[in-house]
C-alpha cells in the first residue's frame, strides 16, 4: 500500500510524466493507493477540478486517522519548526497520516524530505 500527495495527484491529472506519476499508475492499477484525508480536502477545493476528476479521487480509499493522530501530528510539526524546517500544516497532515498508517508517500514535493529525515516518513 502507498499513500499520494496532491502534487502527484495535480500532475497525473495535468497529464504530466515523472517517476511520481508513474508510481502512482502502477499502485492504482494494483489497487494498492489510499489517500490522506487532507489530500481530498486541497483537491476537492479546486473551483475547476472537472466532475470525472472529482467522481476519481472520492473513489479512491483514504488512510485512517488513529486515535491521538493530531497530538502525534502536531509534534511532528514541532520537531521540524524546532530544526528551522518547513513544515506546512498540511504537509505535516499528511506525513502524520502516513507514518501512523506505515505506507509510503508518493509525491514530488521535495518539502516532505524533511519528514522523511527527522519524522520517519517513508517517500516512494
Amino acid at each position: 500500500m502507498a499513500a499520494v500527495d496532491t502534487s502527484t495527484l495535480i500532475a497525473f491529472i495535468q497529464g504530466d510524466r515523472g517517476p511520481d506519476v508513474e508510481h502512482f499508475e502502477a499502485a492504482l492499477a494494483a489497487s494498492d493507493i489510499a489517500l490522506p484525508p487532507v489530500v481530498i480536502s486541497e483537491l476537492l477545493s479546486e473551483p475547476h477540478l472537472p466532475p470525472h476528476h472529482r467522481a476519481a479521487v472520492l473513489g479512491l480509499p483514504l488512510l485512517d486517522l488513529p486515535d491521538g493522530y493530531w497530538i502525534r501530528a502536531a509534534a511532528t510539526r514541532a520537531t521540524l519548526l524546532s530544526k528551522k524546517l518547513r513544515a506546512p500544516l498540511p504537509d505535516t497532515l499528511i506525513a502524520q497520516a502516513c507514518i501512523d498508517n506505515d505506507v509510503a508517500l508518493i509525491t514530488r514535493d521535495a518539502d516532505f524530505r524533511h519528514f522523511a529525515k527527522h519524522c520517519g516518513l517513508k517517500l516512494a
